[in-house]
C-alpha cells in the first residue's frame, strides 16, 4: 500500500462523510427547542448552571487509567511475539515498564491519586 493509496483512502473518508452529512442536512428537518439545547444527565432535569468547574484531580486520574490502558494494550502483542524475540523482546518490556512506573511514581508524588 503506497502513498497514493493513502491519500485516496483518506480523499474516499472526506466525501463519504461529506456526503453524508450533506444528505442529512436536505434530508432531516432541523427542529430547535429548549430540551435540545440543556445537557443531559441520565434522564435527570439539570439544575443550575451547566457549566460549573470540576476538580482537576478527576482529569488527571482519567489520563493515568488511560496510560495504563494503553499499557495493556501493547503487552498482549508483546506477549504473542516475545518467544520469536527472545532476550531484546525481554529487555525492552522490562525498559517500557520502568517509564510507565516513573510515570506513576511521578502522579503518586504530586497528588494525583489523592482523592481530596
Amino acid at each position: 500500500m503506497g502513498g497514493g493509496s493513502l491519500i485516496a483512502l483518506m480523499i474516499a473518508a472526506i466525501a463519504f462523510s461529506g456526503m453524508a452529512i450533506l444528505i442529512s442536512k436536505f434530508v432531516l428537518k432541523a427542529t430547535t427547542n429548549k430540551q435540545k439545547g440543556e445537557a443531559y444527565e441520565c434522564g435527570i432535569p439539570t439544575q443550575g448552571p451547566s457549566w460549573i468547574q470540576f476538580n482537576v484531580g478527576y482529569y488527571l486520574f482519567a489520563l493515568i487509567f488511560l496510560i495504563f490502558d494503553v499499557e495493556l494494550i501493547f503487552l498482549f502483542p508483546w506477549a504473542v511475539v516475545v518467544k520469536q524475540v527472545g532476550w531484546l523482546a525481554f529487555v525492552e518490556i522490562i525498559i517500557f515498564f520502568f517509564i510507565l512506573f516513573m510515570g506513576f511514581l511521578y502522579a503518586h508524588k504530586k497528588g494525583a491519586l489523592q482523592w481530596k
